[in-house]
């Protein structure tokens, strides 16, 4: 037990003497997730939430405009504002400046000709019907409402976005010609059950959800974990240079003369290494849990999650990051080439693995390469923590394919280390 203590002192050491690799395992993330959190979360807001901003200027002096508001306010697609005083042109010029992202401007007559274009259209009805003078003379002129979108939109978001304004506007169209047809009749007004049953008849759509799918995370719950992750596979900055350098100053057969073993020096490379990552892990993750409620950015709620499934998870991923680290370290033969390959190696598992761009906004190609990267399937892991409230079935797959990839790493770290005759 002396013995592993003082291998403990000695990689701890010679971690703390590291200021380069402390810096990338604990800075250089802070500021990533940070940043990116910042510039993700106006996106993310957008995906999940399905929300956009709106800027409606209603001019019309009829009750039917307000009526419009009213429907786009409340369908949960849109954040609406409203501004009386702006003309097309202001709206143009806000659109363009990138200030809001839609706008909507409803004229003033905009209820006095849908009403007398339902008006036209139940006369017409009645006529055909026989019951009514055959309409004549000049159709009235339909009314119409001015969109603005900006450039940057998608077209076919663009075209969601009007379909929806539509969907609204037949409403509202559909319920006067119901109420013209009636007062062609004879009728003062509509009957209430008639009234209420032109809004209430409409197929209900059930949204389906298998157990395979999943919520889509906030920019919060993927960047914490993702830069966390990120950060842990940057060790390999520290721990492959320590293991490169044992070998090159020969301490490794200083190490061999003297009665301790081997595998105690490993393991308290391994132990004191892991300890980092569970740091870091609790760093970063307060900070997203105090720090990004003051920046106005989602907190990191851990909520009801499973703290077993947690503690699992940072302890394998840990352990993925630390043999990945052990097994490039090995395979090295310099300083130089353990860092420059171990960080573009990080790097490119981070851009296929969904640290940069989340998968599920990758094309499929992309999504099955991904699968490739260590650092998807620690990051698979977190979003089942966060998402699916730590289910153990789901757990399984990612833990499965972690350890299974650390296994590999250890064994071809021992291998290299024995042929070199380190070990």
């Amino acid at each position: 037990m002396y013995k592993f203590w003082i291998s403990l002192k000695k990689e701890y050491y010679l971690l703390i003497n590291d200021k380069t690799g402390l810096t990338l395992m604990f800075l250089m993330p802070l500021l990533l997730v940070l940043i990116i959190t910042i510039i993700q979360d106006s996106a993310f807001k957008v995906v999940n939430e399905n929300k956009i901003t709106l800027l409606i200027a209603n001019h019309d002096k009829g009750e039917h405009g307000a009526e419009l508001v009213s429907m786009l306010g409340s369908s949960g697609m849109f954040d609406v504002s409203e501004g009386d005083a702006y003309s097309p042109e202001d709206l143009d010029r806000m659109v363009s400046s990138g200030k809001v992202l839609t706008g909507l401007y409803i004229a003033e007559d905009f209820s006095e000709k849908l009403d007398l274009k339902s008006l036209e259209f139940s006369q017409s009805v009645i006529s055909n019907m026989g019951f009514g003078e055959e309409v004549s003379g000049e159709k009235v002129a339909l009314p119409s409402i001015k969109f603005f979108n900006d450039a940057a939109l998608q077209d076919n978001y663009v075209y969601s976005i009007i379909n929806v304004i539509y969907t609204h506007l037949n409403v509202i169209e559909i319920s006067r010609m119901v109420e013209g047809l009636y007062q062609e009749m004879g009728y003062e007004e509509i009957p209430e059950d008639v009234a209420s049953g032109l809004l209430s008849q409409k197929i209900e759509i059930e949204r389906y959800r298998s157990e395979e799918s999943r919520p889509i995370p906030n920019s919060t719950q993927h960047n914490v974990p993702a830069w966390t992750i990120f950060a842990m596979f940057f060790m390999v900055i520290s721990l492959g240079t320590n293991l490169v350098q044992e070998k090159a100053s020969g301490s490794f057969l200083r190490l061999k003369a003297m009665p301790s073993g081997f595998a105690l020096v490993m393991m308290s490379k391994q132990l004191v290494y892991m300890l980092v990552g569970a740091l870091q892990v609790i760093f970063i993750f307060s900070v997203g849990s105090f720090l990004f409620p003051a920046l106005n950015l989602p907190p990191l709620s851990l909520g009801e999650t499973n703290l077993g499934g947690l503690l699992l998870v940072v302890f394998v991923s840990a352990f993925s990051a630390v043999s990945y680290s052990l097994m490039l370290g090995s395979l090295s033969k310099t300083q130089e080439q353990s860092n420059g390959f171990g960080a573009i190696s990080v790097i490119i598992f981070a851009a296929i693995g969904g640290v940069w761009v989340p998968t599920f906004v990758m094309p499929d190609y992309m999504k099955l390469l991904s699968q490739l990267s260590p650092l998807h399937w620690c990051l698979e892991a977190f979003y089942v923590l966060f998402l699916r409230d730590g289910d153990w079935r789901s757990l399984l797959k990612p833990l499965y394919i972690l350890v299974v990839f650390s296994l590999i790493c250890q064994l071809i770290t021992y291998l290299k280390l024995a042929r070199d005759k380190v070990i």
